[in-house]
């Protein structure tokens, strides 16, 4: 009996023991609430922080109008709203290319299409050159891409000697966007890394007849994605002389009137009056971007977008052939400079004025004037 009661002590002493212990084992787990559950993992931080490099193609040239390609990164100087950049990558025609091939495939331009189908081949050994990537898309009433990108200069080719005529309407800038958006996709160039230039070649009439999307937009989002636009203007004169002529169905008012005044130092046309209702954008594009160059353009679409984003524009009248403007374009995309930097800070909103500049005497730089930096909501 002594022995049983004994037992029942111990028991009880060690059962009370473990209840005793076991909340405070507890206890000593969460009595630290200070001390994170889960930490943030350190590259996470990297990618939040990451800045974006301004990349600007330059083209120089001597006196005689040749291209110049005996400089280094130390003959450059390069502004961002009036502050000295630090070049972060430097390239002479070596960056690999990715280009759209935009082309105008409506049937005012059909009598040209012949022409159009037989640069195909200059296109894919000028342009592409040995390492790059192209897209060919076409527009009308419709915006078709008619080839992803690709580095196989053939698949190319084929398909732009391929190309038909479509209807009558030419959706240029509902093209142009999806252009930069697809460009916009592609790597570029940054401080760590060689990337791709990114290059949209326009070979259209410089009038949109369609699109929903406004010019403004376009040129403001190809500056913020780095491509860089050349533009082939079509002579729409010898495709009328061509095929028998047809009448202008739109109307911007009683027969041979306009309801807006034209623009300071612009004669009326339909082309004009397209400028004057968008809003105001294009005009206030013009003011912050072509008012910083010597060649004030005011509604010629072609040469704003080329001259916004520090290419050139080319226009096919006489002797000037669609073979040969492509030629010209691929043999500058291919001896031009390549100039990055960080900028000093991403939050400025508003335009920001790029000046490229070069320390020896008598050369002509050509770059983009800037890029306009817009808020979330804008």
């Amino acid at each position: 009996m002594i022995k049983s009661r004994g037992f029942v002590v111990l028991f009880l002493v060690l059962w009370g023991a473990f209840r005793v212990s076991a909340p405070a084992q507890t206890e000593t787990i969460t009595s630290q609430p200070r001390t994170p559950i889960q930490q943030v993992p350190a590259y996470q931080n990297k990618i939040v922080t990451r800045v974006s490099l301004v990349n600007t193609p330059v083209t120089v040239r001597d006196e005689h109008g040749q291209m110049v390609h005996t400089l280094h990164p130390k003959d450059f100087q390069i502004t961002d709203n009036g502050v000295r950049q630090q070049i972060t990558h430097f390239d002479l025609g070596g960056d690999p290319l990715s280009v759209v091939f935009l082309v105008e495939t409506s049937a005012r331009i059909g009598p040209l299409m012949p022409e159009i189908q037989k640069t195909g081949i200059v296109f894919a050994e000028t342009v592409m050159g040995l390492t790059g990537e192209a897209a060919v898309v076409g527009f009308h009433d419709s915006v078709d891409v008619l080839q992803d990108f690709s580095t196989e200069r053939d698949i190319v080719q084929k398909s732009i000697n391929n190309l038909t005529a479509g209807t009558n309407n030419s959706k240029l800038y509902d093209a142009m966007i999806m252009g930069v958006d697809m460009l916009s996709e592609r790597p570029q160039p940054t401080a760590d890394a060689p990337g791709r230039r990114r290059v949209m070649v326009i070979v259209s009439e410089a009038q949109d007849v369609g699109s929903e999307t406004k010019l403004g937009a376009v040129l403001r989002q190809a500056q913020l994605s780095n491509v860089t636009i050349y533009t082939v203007g079509l002579s729409t004169t010898k495709a009328a002389l061509k095929q028998p002529p047809k009448d202008d169905t739109r109307r911007y008012g009683p027969p041979g009137t306009h309801p807006l005044p034209p623009m300071p130092g612009t004669v009326q046309t339909p082309a004009t009056e397209d400028v004057r209702n968008e809003s105001g954008n294009l005009l206030a594009l013009a003011v912050w971007t072509v008012g910083r160059v010597k060649n004030q353009i005011t509604d010629h679409a072609l040469k704003l977008a080329a001259t916004a984003t520090g290419g050139e524009h080319i226009d096919t009248f006489k002797d000037e052939s669609i073979e040969k403007a492509l030629d010209d374009i691929g043999g500058e995309l291919h001896s031009q400079y390549s100039l990055s930097y960080s900028p000093p800070s991403m939050s400025q909103m508003g335009y920001h004025e790029i000046k490229v500049t070069v320390s020896k005497k008598r050369l002509k730089v050509r770059a983009r004037p800037g890029y306009y930096l817009a808020g979330p909501e804008s």
